[in-house]
């Protein structure tokens, strides 16, 4: 059964790091440890941390390259 919180809303333009966690797969201290060592894109935005749509894809992109090169 889908929830509203399983629904990805495609209009979006940034996504809190719960949402960018969830598209990873990845639990949210995760998510955090991959924004403060730079591998994720993130922002702040008044006092809140964004992380933009496309970072998620991009992060994985860079990764999957990265195996691909080892």
């Amino acid at each position: 059964m889908n929830t509203a919180a399983d629904t990805v809303d495609s209009t979006l333009v940034l996504l809190t790091v719960t949402e960018a966690a969830r598209r990873l797969s990845v639990g949210r201290t995760t998510c955090f440890a991959l924004i403060r060592s730079g591998a994720l894109e993130s922002l702040m935005v008044g006092g809140l941390r964004r992380v933009p749509a496309d970072a998620p894809a991009a992060y994985l992109a860079r990764r999957r390259a990265e195996q691909r090169a080892a």
